[in-house]
């Protein structure tokens, strides 16, 4: 689900697309070179390369910091700073845990490395006989949390924007589908949502990307922020239960928490079910209150706020007959 890191810092142009080949094969060799390494060792690395990327490359840093800044006002430039390398150090871990998972998770080791939050309640809701919607934001490892889903047999369909780069898009696609998740494409996929719905099947969306002036505004971080409609207008129009999730690392790789943050059950009534706003609000509040618990595993490299909301149109004053 979501932006590659690739994808969310590199602006397309002719260049970089005659370059698509070259990136793809060392993209390859790099996940070669890390499967090939100890763990421990690319831990390490990791944390030397984030300082790197943070402090000597600066990839972002500005709008990194101004995004702290905006969601913690009260953290000083150090404090900002620290931060950023740890979430670039997260980032890169990541990209270890995607490229070990297969080797290092499976059926009879996921206990090793993963704690379950409201496990019961979320093994209810994802059983039920009815159409599900499960959602996460650019926090924690959600690509390993999508993974755990198909490892332990539900199958989720997860709304997902297509790389840039087609020889990558199809090497990820690869990953996220080799434990019976089925990606589909972002663009013109209302049908096949619509069909899995249909079928009380479950689908898989990320709640925290920019929609633009025409998005559902709601407040994130005290300033208002845009999500895409289509998450509401999904879950309301299908009855359909909403699971916010999150994978929170608790210390090195493949170390987690998977928490349950919240359930919104349309059927069952609920002040968060009442409209779109009111849902869209609902699960903005809960991710924001999970990355508070961990700042440093958020994607800061997002511009999320951007712009604001239209102002309704006064009515023209009409003279009196």
């Amino acid at each position: 689900m979501g932006l590659s890191v690739a994808d969310a810092l590199m602006p397309r142009t002719l260049a970089t697309r005659c370059l698509d080949p070259l990136v793809y094969a060392a993209v390859r060799v790099a996940i070669c070179v890390v499967q090939a390494l100890p763990r421990d060792a690319c831990e390490r690395g990791a944390r030397r390369l984030s300082r790197l990327l943070a402090n000597r490359l600066r990839i972002r840093r500005t709008v990194v910091r101004d995004n702290l800044r905006t969601a913690f006002p009260a953290m000083t430039l150090e404090e900002r700073r620290r931060t950023a390398e740890q979430m670039w150090e997260h980032l890169l871990l990541m990209v270890v845990e995607i490229a070990h998972a297969n080797r290092v998770i499976h059926k009879t080791t996921w206990r090793k490395h993963l704690r379950i939050h409201g496990m019961e309640e979320m093994l209810r809701c994802l059983w039920l006989d009815r159409p599900k919607v499960i959602l996460s934001g650019h926090y924690g490892n959600f690509e390993l949390a999508a993974y755990l889903f198909g490892l332990f047999g539900l199958r989720i369909f997860s709304v997902a924007r297509e790389l840039d780069n087609p020889q990558l898009d199809r090497f990820v696609t690869e990953f996220r589908e080799s434990r019976g998740q089925r990606i589909l494409p972002k663009k013109g996929s209302a049908p096949d949502v619509a069909q899995v719905l249909d079928e009380n099947g479950a689908i898989g969306l990320l709640g925290d990307q920019a929609a633009g002036p025409k998005g559902c505004w709601v407040e994130f971080f005290g300033r208002p922020a845009s999500v895409h409609k289509a998450i509401g207008v999904f879950a309301l129009s299908a009855s359909a239960p909403v699971l916010v999730c999150s994978a929170t690392r608790r210390g090195g790789l493949f170390d987690y928490d998977l928490r349950l943050e919240g359930v919104a059950d349309p059927a069952a009534g609920g002040p968060e079910s009442e409209s779109l706003t009111a849902l869209s609000q609902w699960y903005t509040t809960l991710l924001e209150q999970a990355i508070r618990r961990e700042p440093a595993q958020y994607w800061w490299v997002h511009r999320r706020w951007r712009g604001s909301p239209r102002k309704a149109k006064k009515a023209k004053s009409r003279p009196a007959a």
